[in-house]
């Protein structure tokens, strides 16, 4: 049986849980942030022909919520590894209802070898073998893989949820985390817009570090998100 969608937080949540909900994310935004663009975003809500949408529920001209923006994000990288939307499709499906997950690929963690979608059979079966996978597209078949992509390792997994994201990868400071700053792209707790906002300003480098109390590097690593280079934030 599928899980009826809540769209919200259920009451007397705290706020952090009930932001996860709230639309807040553009759809360039989410191709911003999981390296693919606007249209084939929308395409992964709105195509599918009769098979749906590889991620039904968006309301059209509507912002995605944080817990949708990780879909978008999860999606990408099962297409950059060459697993068909039909697949995705199915996988979702089949977590969804197995798991009785609204949104399952922000709420399991995922792998792929690179034309099955797979999931820690450890998330539904506490006392299975490590390493041991459902192949989720194909009805829960077995498989025996070990695989981790890059995309899985940026996040840190808290209550449950896929709940930070190293956006830029663990090796720079900026994360998505929707308790600090309403989820907006940060370093160290400073969105990554306010500090572009004070270097087109013509403020220099260095002011910005001590007003906000980072460090050169971190201030690097938030021009660079925002599309500055290292050598006009030299």
């Amino acid at each position: 049986m599928t899980a009826t969608p809540t769209r919200t937080a259920p009451n007397g949540s705290p706020p952090w849980l009930r932001r996860l909900y709230l639309p807040a994310y553009s759809i360039q935004e989410a191709a911003k942030y999981s390296k693919t663009n606007a249209r084939v975003v929308s395409s992964w809500h709105y195509a599918g022909g009769t098979l749906g949408p590889a991620l039904p529920g968006r309301e059209r001209k509507r912002p995605l919520s944080y817990l949708q923006l990780i879909e978008v994000a999860f999606v990408a990288t099962f297409r950059s590894l060459g697993v068909s939307l039909q697949r995705i499709r199915k996988a979702r499906e089949y977590a969804a209802q197995t798991l009785a997950a609204e949104f399952p690929f922000a709420e399991y963690r995922w792998q792929t070898e690179g034309s099955h979608v797979l999931l820690d059979l450890s998330e539904i079966e506490k006392d299975t073998e490590i390493g041991r996978l459902i192949v989720a597209d194909v009805g829960g078949q077995i498989a025996w893989q070990r695989l981790v992509g890059e995309r899985f390792a940026q996040f840190d997994y808290e209550h449950g949820l896929a709940l930070v994201w190293y956006v830029a990868g663990r090796d720079a400071p900026v994360k998505i985390d929707p308790r600090i700053a309403f989820g907006a792209p940060t370093v160290h707790g400073i969105p990554t817009w306010a500090i572009k906002g004070r270097w087109l300003a013509g403020e220099p480098a260095t002011d910005i570090q001590k007003d906000f109390g980072l460090d050169a590097e971190s201030v690097r690593h938030a021009l660079a998100f925002e599309g500055i280079s290292m050598e006009m934030a030299a």
